[in-house]
């Protein structure tokens, strides 16, 4: 039946005209699916229980699938691609092992709220329970690490179950949904029909938010002498850049914005006091520590962010808005909760405070400001001929292109790359936060740049990182996406060892990955179709950085052989709390510096 049937062109054509279904086979079914739901790319690798599916996606006009090396990579492109876009972002994999790959994104996914939707084939129906060949109950496994899974064993079930999956992982908070099928019910033959309606009486997001939420917060802000905005993903998932932005105009308060939120609020705005947190800006943490109110929207209070719960904000009030009740209260009580959509929910509170007298807390600012600028990010520079990995990122974004999307790994040039990239556009910035995924990097690039092939997009990864995903790079260079990556070559573990030098007594326990030695980066990336590149010198980190961006016709690897004892500082221990915030080993900030009035005074500085 392969290739037999003509496509309907909108999904009206099949919601209107149930009268004569055509007979098609489940896999058919699926890739329609697909195509009328929009679906442009999948990032899949085929096995025997999802090669039904394979057969007829050979023939699709629509729908583009990229061969990656190992489902993991499939996982992540899927969230760099639909992160860069804004689009849900599709993956595919077979039973078992394929299945089980899939693992890790699907719960990174989950903690970043990504919409992403994963379709894995099944053992057929009378083999589930049997420990068949290559049979896993991936519903089981992915079911706390998902927004919704399902397992279809009949071919007739497969349209509802694609349109409700998409519909699940695009809206409300969105997320990761699995749809597990069977492999007869790919190979059976049944009408297709597409479904009207959804079947889902318990699934119903509250968008809009309640006007006596919305009055009584703009009360608190009129009110407040001391706020803060503290920005989340929520913000960056909503699209919701543009009415932030306005919010801000209207009443001056300044923004904390998360690892998540680097880009919904630009990092040269003069409200803007960067990121807050463990590794957070000293403005940042310091103003959460001192605010007598918090207007936090699409943020979880999450252990990096808060420190020590007990200690967080102390003094401060709390609107917490946000799209997923579950979050509100869960970790900090909110004096004031705004269930809704957070686009919706910030227009509703500017145009609530639009015309009305807000107080004036120009000292609050000037003292953010006065923290901003004397504890802005910098380094201790490396010894004599080394490269500080700082340097290198910092020259990276200031010499990228406009559009650049930067995507990050996990770990210490993270957090670098957090302070010191540019942070301008929505869109733009794609890192792994809730779950700190190593090797999120390479897979989630490849993803980005085929959503968005215009742009330039940058990885910085770590030595580390870069072990656990490179292959990826085939698949980027055989599917025509050049993307740069930036490989931070400190030779060891670079967190894992900074905290093994803080609180270990510098036990370096097996965290040296000699990788000075072994691999050979640049060989390693030649081998897979990359143009690659080494740089020791200090003075050759701005020549490398040219060359690559001026390379589009391949990926790009350059391998930066940075200084191994650099450090991420700021930092808040765990467990600590955010007062307790060092700028260097054993060195607070002084509070004090930035208040003409003692706002900003710390009552335990005596202890510093």
């Amino acid at each position: 039946m392969k290739g037999t049937a003509p496509r309907p062109q909108r999904e009206d054509d099949m919601a209107d005209k149930p009268r004569h279904p055509r007979m098609m086979m489940g896999s058919q079914i699926i890739i329609e699916s697909l195509e009328i739901l929009g679906v442009d790319v999948v990032f899949g690798l085929p096995g025997g229980a999802i090669m039904p599916t394979y057969d007829p996606l050979m023939d699709s006009a629509k729908v583009r699938h990229i061969l990656v090396r190992h489902e993991q990579g499939a996982g992540h492109a899927a969230e760099g691609y639909a992160v860069a876009t804004g689009k849900v972002g599709v993956c595919m994999a077979t039973s078992g092992p394929g299945a089980t790959n899939l693992v890790t994104p699907l719960y990174d996914a989950y903690l970043d709220s990504v919409p992403m939707v994963a379709i894995t084939g099944q053992v057929g129906s009378s083999l589930i329970g049997t420990d068949g060949f290559q049979e896993a109950d991936i519903r089981g496994i992915t079911m706390p690490i998902t927004k919704h899974n399902f397992l279809v064993t009949r071919a007739e079930d497969i349209p509802l179950a694609m349109s409700e999956a998409f519909h699940i992982a695009s809206t409300g908070r969105p997320g990761p949904v699995l749809v597990d099928i069977t492999k007869d019910a790919q190979t059976a033959v049944v009408p297709f029909t597409w479904p009207k309606q959804h079947d889902l009486p318990g699934y119903k997001p509250t968008t809009r938010p309640h006007s006596r939420q919305i009055k009584e917060a703009a009360d608190l802000i009129r009110a407040a002498h001391r706020p803060v905005l503290y920005v989340g993903g929520g913000v960056a998932k909503a699209d919701a850049a543009n009415e932030l932005a306005r919010l801000v105009a209207l009443t001056g308060i300044p923004v904390t914005t998360t690892l998540m939120a680097r880009d919904v609020f630009p990092a040269t705005h003069p409200l803007a006091l960067g990121m807050p947190g463990m590794h957070g800006a000293v403005a940042a943490v310091g103003a959460l520590q001192r605010a007598d109110l918090l207007v936090a929207v699409g943020a979880r209070f999450d252990d990096r962010v808060t420190g020590r719960l007990d200690t967080f904000a102390p003094g401060a009030k709390v609107i917490h808005a946000d799209i997923d009740p579950a979050e509100i209260g869960k970790n900090r009580h909110a004096d004031v909760p705004i269930v809704g959509d957070a686009k919706l929910t910030l227009t509703r509170l500017a145009e609530s405070l639009e015309g009305k007298d807000l107080p004036d807390i120009s000292s609050w600012v000037r003292q953010l400001q006065r923290m901003k600028q004397i504890y802005k990010p910098s380094w201790e520079e490396a010894p004599e001929g080394e490269i500080s990995p700082q340097h290198v990122i910092q020259r990276i974004g200031a010499l990228a292109p406009q559009d650049t999307v930067f995507v990050t790994g996990v770990g210490q040039h993270q957090m670098w790359a957090s302070h010191l990239l540019p942070h301008d556009q929505p869109r733009s910035w794609l890192t792994s936060g809730g779950a700190g995924t190593m090797g999120y990097c390479i897979p989630a690039a490849l993803g980005a740049k085929i959503g968005r092939p215009e742009s330039t997009v940058w990885g910085i990864d770590g030595d580390g990182c870069f072990q656990m995903t490179n292959q990826e790079l085939v698949t980027a260079a055989l599917n025509g996406a050049p993307v740069k990556i930036a490989i931070i070559n400190n030779n060891v573990l670079g967190m894992v060892r900074q905290w093994q030098n803080l609180f270990f007594d510098s036990r370096f326990s097996h965290t040296d990955l000699h990788s000075d030695r072994l691999p050979d980066f640049v060989k390693l990336a030649e081998a897979m179709g990359c143009a690659a590149f080494r740089v020791t010198d200090p003075d050759k980190v701005d020549e490398a950085i040219t060359a690559a961006n001026e390379i589009n016709d391949r990926p790009v690897v350059v391998e930066f052989v940075v200084h191994t004892d650099a450090m991420v500082w700021p930092m808040v221990a765990s467990g600590a709390s955010n007062d307790d915030i060092k700028i260097a080993r054993d060195l607070a900030p002084d509070w004090g510096d930035a208040g003409d009035d003692g706002a900003c005074a710390n009552e335990n500085d005596s202890d510093d």
